[in-house]
């Protein structure tokens, strides 16, 4: 009998080891499954919706299995709830697989039945319907003209608002990140608002003692940057 394997994402993990050749300075936050930006506030209930534009991330053929996943959530950073949507990008027994997903942990991923292709503009949002713990995941692909929408239920804490690449998790273990070509995250908003996204917000994700993947500084309007495979820090993107 087949085991069946389970992929989702995880909670922000700790880098486990740290690189000496990286400044400290350059980032806030290192991690073994997580790279992007992420905001924290104290308080529950802090963020009522999230959202971003991103390009669907082209990955490099490699001779291992490898993964990578492209989204935006509220929570996760410093908790275990996590509510996302995003884009899938791995290269899998010799070939390129993409697609679209959203989650809600500790249940594992639920695949969107969408077309999904390197280079397409995608569009996340996650909201809370006032007075209620009922929230709307939206999900669209620009290019290819398709929308989906789910209202669900969600009880986090609503206490941290991340746009992501990460290393997505199978049967508990987290993958090697897959190599992907730079993309933007663009338009990011928190509460409807821009974030004023800060360098300290910015992490990189460190496996096997080495950088696998770094954001940018934010761009000068403060609401985008871009996220490349590997040690060397973008340029950050130019505001429209």
């Amino acid at each position: 009998m087949t085991r069946k394997v389970r992929k989702g994402s995880a909670p922000f993990k700790p880098a486990s080891s740290k690189v000496r050749a990286y400044p400290k300075a350059a980032l806030g936050w290192t991690s073994g499954n997580w790279s992007g930006y992420a905001i924290k506030k104290a308080k529950r209930n802090a963020y009522r919706s999230v959202s971003g534009y991103w390009r669907v991330p082209k990955v490099r053929p490699s001779k291992t299995n490898k993964y990578s996943s492209t989204w935006v959530g509220i929570d996760g950073f410093g908790n275990n709830s996590l509510i996302q949507t995003g884009t899938e990008q791995d290269y899998v027994k010799g070939k390129a697989v993409y697609y679209a997903w959203w989650e809600i942990l500790p249940a594992p991923e639920t695949k969107i039945r969408f077309p999904v292709s390197p280079n397409d503009l995608m569009y996340a949002r996650i909201s809370k319907r006032c007075g209620t713990n009922q929230w709307l995941i939206i999900l669209s692909n620009k290019t290819k003209g398709w929308t989906f929408r789910k209202v669900t239920k969600y009880n986090g804490p609503a206490s941290t608002a991340e746009w992501i690449m990460e290393a997505p998790s199978i049967d508990g273990e987290i993958t090697r990140l897959a190599r992907y070509n730079k993309f933007p995250f663009s338009r990011c908003r928190v509460n409807r608002k821009n974030p004023l996204l800060k360098p300290g917000n910015r992490g990189v994700m460190i496996q096997n003692k080495g950088v696998v993947s770094t954001p940018s500084l934010p761009n000068r309007t403060k609401d985008g940057f871009f996220v490349a495979y590997g040690s060397k820090t973008p340029s950050p993107p130019k505001s429209k």
